[in-house]
């Protein structure tokens, strides 16, 4: 799925391109499954011109999205010693994409790893992305256990993997999310759930450790109040004109409440971390629904809605 200019959804449009070839150090992965989510949206539309500067100025240097997959090893570069042909591996990469399409190439090092056992290519292929982002804010925020993490967006792919990651370093969540999920937020290890149709989660009566804002709607002034008096904000969105990125900078200065906009990162280290926690039935990434690669379009506007239940899953074999 190709799209050469930034806009909406109609601009990803299915081509037939060449095979790509491994080089020596390089792996070429038959696709099984991948995702569309926010990173993929966020650079297909360039709404925040930031990504420009990443991406391409004026249009897309890289042709083909897609940043998380699980599939299969066809061949390796002469290099290559940790991987084998017909490996099952599944993985991220937000700087070359590439998972929209039947074939791809990774390097050795980069970051993929062998499934975990008995997992499905479209469960494996939504372990990474949500989970990423939920890990580097959490690390960030230099969780301890028993603090108490107030999670906005809970049923997200970044919010879910982030209630579950949470509990893992023994932190105590507290969910927000619709009534509808509700019970899948307490079936994720949640302590408290706050539906927010009926609730202003930043009206409670109860401080935090940490606010994460997994969708990115809510704000630090308005979460302030609900906040330690070294509490923590973080949010998945740059914020009312990028406001987060300079309440970064200023308020841990004054040395209260502040606000954190760590640069999200992945390794090798990672995705294999992630592979052990859902071996041991400490995290499972949510799926939602399922398209073919040919109907990309109608899986970005679903994820566009902001009403998606975890992930958004592709299959292209």
């Amino acid at each position: 799925m190709v799209y050469t200019k930034y806009g909406p959804p109609e601009v990803v449009q299915l081509s037939e391109v060449d095979r790509p070839i491994p080089k020596d150090n390089e792996v070429l992965i038959k696709i099984h499954a991948t995702t569309v989510n926010r990173t993929d949206c966020g650079f297909r539309s360039a709404e925040y011109f930031i990504i420009r500067f990443f991406s391409g100025l004026f249009n897309p240097k890289i042709k083909i999205l897609g940043n998380e997959f699980a599939g299969e090893i066809e061949s390796i570069g002469k290099d290559v010693t940790s991987f084998k042909p017909n490996d099952k591996v599944f993985g991220y990469n937000d700087t070359k994409f590439g998972a929209h399409a039947e074939y791809k190439i990774m390097a050795e090092k980069d970051s993929f790893t062998t499934m975990p056992d008995n997992l499905s290519y479209q469960d494996a292929a939504a372990i990474t992305e949500g989970a990423h982002y939920a890990l580097c804010n959490i690390r960030t925020a230099k969780i301890k256990p028993g603090q108490n993490y107030l999670i906005n967006g809970a049923t997200g792919a970044i919010g879910s993997a982030a209630v579950q990651l949470v509990k893992y370093f023994g932190g105590d969540v507290t969910a927000v999310c619709d009534t509808k999920n509700m019970e899948l937020v307490k079936s994720l290890g949640a302590d408290e759930v706050i539906d927010y149709t009926r609730q202003d989660f930043t009206k409670l009566n109860k401080t935090f450790d940490v606010v994460f804002d997994a969708v990115g709607k809510s704000s630090f002034g308005k979460c302030k109040p609900i906040l330690k008096n070294k509490g923590i904000y973080m949010s998945t969105e740059l914020g009312y004109m990028s406001q987060n990125i300079f309440l970064a900078l200023i308020t841990p200065l004054a040395g209260g409440k502040k606000v954190l906009f760590p640069l999200p990162t992945i390794s090798k280290e990672d995705v294999v971390f992630l592979k052990q926690l859902v071996e041991s039935n400490k995290f499972k990434p949510v799926i939602d629904r399922s398209y073919p690669l040919e109907k990309i379009v109608e899986a970005y506007r679903y994820v566009e809605t902001g009403t998606k239940t975890g992930n958004v899953i592709i299959t292209v074999q």
